[in-house]
């Protein structure tokens, strides 16, 4: 395996085969069906799009853009719109949702760690679930602020580490590997003082707001299954353990977290679900 070093934001060296572990995120989230996952979080894409101020004149990144949840309100908003993303395959189903919408939006694939622009690019800069998923947190914060011209604004969703999906991922996380102590959990961006410190010396005004989204469904089990069927970490988690005999041990973990945390009382299912937003104003 290649060894990787590169500092963090806190000088911190890695010794992780980062391009190996991207090709395993885009195998992951190629896997299942995010775009209709995605329709679970639109109301947060356009919020995102809505602090973010988008409008005509403004030209704007959208970092792990997906299917376009805050691209194409963005751009609906009158704002000149480019979306990044590391899977090509979502990067197709935001071009097909742009032209069905009748706006204008470039997509490019890249890495929210390397973007492939030039420093003070954009008014402003968005990621919605999205960077939260890069191994290096420093690293791709630095980026974010690279590519804002003074005066711009950042804003980025990330879910809480308590809330439920922050819960979701470390039950799914006790079944797999141990992962480098120098790798961050995605949730971390869900905690203000993680945020603070990634922003440390920028001269960024921090400012946040912690919000939720609804899940509802017919049922636990069916709410469970969906994940299944279309969530590429549940499906990518699933392959990996059935073969290990071990997976009907975190799916029992599983539907006892959701019974858990689920509000509904008619045998529905129904979270919601809490996420961190965080707006960096960029000093002028």
């Amino acid at each position: 395996m290649q060894r990787w070093a590169n500092d963090d934001c806190k000088g911190e060296r890695m010794s992780i085969d980062v391009t190996g572990f991207k090709e395993g995120q885009k195998a992951m989230w190629t896997a299942g069906d995010y775009p209709e996952v995605a329709r679970r979080i639109e109301t947060v894409g356009e919020y995102v799009a809505e602090r973010a101020g988008a409008a005509p004149g403004l030209d704007m990144l959208d970092v792990a853009t997906g299917s376009g949840n805050v691209a194409l309100p963005a751009a609906l908003d009158g704002a000149k719109v480019t979306g990044l993303d590391l899977t090509p395959k979502l990067l197709d189903v935001a071009r097909a949702r742009s032209r069905d919408a009748g706006v204008e939006i470039e997509l490019v694939e890249g890495d929210a760690e390397d973007l492939p622009f030039a420093d003070a690019s954009f008014d402003r800069v968005t990621s919605c679930f999205g960077v939260m998923f890069a191994p290096r947190h420093g690293v791709a914060a630095r980026e974010l602020i690279r590519v804002t011209r003074p005066g711009g604004r950042i804003v980025v969703t990330a879910w809480t580490p308590d809330g439920f999906v922050g819960r979701n991922f470390q039950s799914v996380a006790s079944y797999m590997p141990t992962p480098p102590p120098e790798l961050k959990p995605p949730v971390m961006w869900g905690s203000e003082d993680h945020v603070r410190g990634l922003f440390e010396g920028t001269g960024a005004e921090l400012s946040f707001e912690r919000r939720t989204v609804t899940f509802a469904g017919e049922s636990v089990e069916g709410w469970l299954a969906e994940d299944e069927r279309m969530l590429g970490p549940a499906v990518m988690a699933r392959a990996a353990l059935e073969s290990q005999g071990r997976y009907e041990d975190l799916r029992r973990d599983m539907l006892a977290l959701y019974e858990d945390c689920n509000e509904a009382d008619d045998g529905s299912f129904r979270v919601e679900s809490e996420y961190l937003v965080t707006v960096a104003e960029i000093p002028a």
